[in-house]
């Protein structure tokens, strides 16, 4: 398997950074079914507000979710000033928390601080109230809910969980008042009905964020996601949570300085496990987490996608198509950024080169010469590293592309010619691989039911 390469950078000097983050009160309204989650960055403060719907019952365990939101939210204010020092003041937290928290802001927070120069390494946790959690609760006998996204991944776990559970249901967090039609369209098309939780970040954040003021960059957003479904969950009585993470999430960037950056960290299956394991700390056997895709390659993934063809045009995975401010954001494909050259490449091998065009609005990137230098990144075959996108590992797209090659619908296609000829004799290599690529990779977390249905 293709390995991240190292990169060494060297942080400027006098590099702002502030001096502590501290957590505040989290307060729970449970009529209106609201979370304020305080924190404290310097002598800034911040509340994020969640909002999962009114009268819902809050058991213990669903208060103990809670707890985990708020420990998890944190993230996207700490990062303002990245700070060595993290006090969790008065939050409850149990034993392993802390050094769940120390590697989620490390590894979450990997690409944020390869970018802003920044090392994380001398970071420290203090505080916290030493908190037993609320013992082993009832086991709960409700549906699974599904985060849902509207892209591939989350259009195949859908299917197969609906295949395969009773009474199922789609969950989205929304900014209040914003709707995504890329993700509205494709949900419903699955049938199943649609839960939702709000997630306000706190204005005076996003204006700091806008005018430069602090430092900005990617977060590890599914965690936060993960952690809200888990809480919405708890509050309605469903026993699973299933995600749609691939195998090669867990499959990095780069490497700075032996630590490895990967984009998607907090979908990966070390994270995956660390979570879980801290959920049966707090919650016991209520809320089953897993990812229904966690064994299998990009190219499963796609070649399952491939034959839901009720879902062909109304799939999108370009994050042009949720951008907040709804003047940038398209209805469709941009067709030039690398998340639409990656889901062109890996469906390639399985659809029609005419349906694919159709997808992509008549902007379908393998059609592009213009946009060769990215697919070289996206192969392995550039200078850069893989981009810092949700996409797959150089080997899946490599083989990818030689499958598409062998499509006589493809002949004559100067991007796949290239990639080709590039390639040289690990074209073949990349050939002989995909039969690998399309059986499961790896250790997952899935009960054996599903993955028996997913297999079959």
């Amino acid at each position: 398997m293709t390995t991240p390469s190292p990169v060494d950078i060297s942080p400027p000097p006098n590099r702002a950074r502030a001096r502590q983050f501290t957590y505040g009160p989290l307060d729970i309204d449970e009529g209106a079914g609201t979370l304020r989650c305080s924190y404290q960055l310097d002598d800034r403060s911040f509340t994020e507000v969640i909002s999962v719907g009114p009268d819902l019952p809050w058991s213990p365990r669903a208060r103990e979710a809670a707890r985990l939101v708020h420990l998890l939210a944190g993230v996207s204010y700490f990062k303002a000033g990245a700070p060595p020092t993290i006090d969790l003041g008065a939050t409850p937290v149990r034993p392993g928390e802390r050094d769940f928290l120390r590697s989620y802001y490390l590894g979450g927070l990997g690409e944020f601080a390869y970018r802003n120069a920044v090392d994380l390494s001398d970071l420290r946790i203090v505080g916290g109230d030493d908190h037993a959690g609320p013992g082993e609760p009832d086991l709960e006998s409700g549906g699974p809910l599904v985060p849902f996204g509207g892209g591939i991944d989350s259009i195949v776990t859908a299917n197969l969980v609906a295949a395969n559970r009773t009474d199922p249901a789609l969950f989205v967090v929304d900014r209040p008042g914003i709707r995504f039609d890329a993700i509205e369209s494709a949900a419903a098309v699955t049938g199943l009905p649609l839960l939702r939780a709000e997630r306000e970040v706190d204005p005076e954040l996003v204006h700091l964020g806008r005018t430069g003021a602090v430092l900005n960059g990617h977060v590890p957003i599914t965690a936060i996601i993960s952690a809200i479904a888990v809480l919405v969950a708890a509050l309605r009585g469903r026993r699973e949570v299933v995600m749609s993470n691939e195998w090669s999430a867990s499959r990095g960037n780069l490497e700075v300085a032996g630590r490895v950056v990967n984009h998607q960290y907090s979908k990966s299956f070390a994270y995956e496990r660390a979570f879980r394991d801290v959920l049966a700390g707090s919650l016991g056997a209520a809320v089953d987490f897993f990812s229904l895709l966690r064994p299998f390659s990009e190219l499963w993934v796609a070649r399952r996608f491939a034959g839901l063809t009720r879902f062909h045009d109304v799939v999108h995975s370009c994050n042009r198509a949720f951008y907040l401010d709804p003047a940038q954001r398209l209805d469709g494909w941009c067709g030039r950024c690398d998340k639409c050259c990656f889901t062109d490449l890996i469906l390639s091998p399985f659809l029609p080169a005419a349906t694919l065009a159709a997808l992509f609005g008549g902007r379908e990137p393998l059609d592009d010469p213009t946009l060769l230098p990215q697919f070289r990144t996206l192969l392995g075959l550039g200078e850069g590293f893989k981009p810092f996108e949700c996409v797959g590992d150089v080997d899946e797209c490599r083989s990818a592309a030689a499958l598409a090659a062998e499509r006589s619908d493809r002949a004559g296609v100067q991007v796949l010619g290239g990639l080709l000829e590039e390639m040289g004799s690990s074209a073949v290599t990349a050939r002989s691989s995909a039969g690998r690529l399309l059986l499961p990779l790896g250790d997952h977390a899935i009960p054996p039911d599903l993955i028996a249905a997913a297999l079959a």
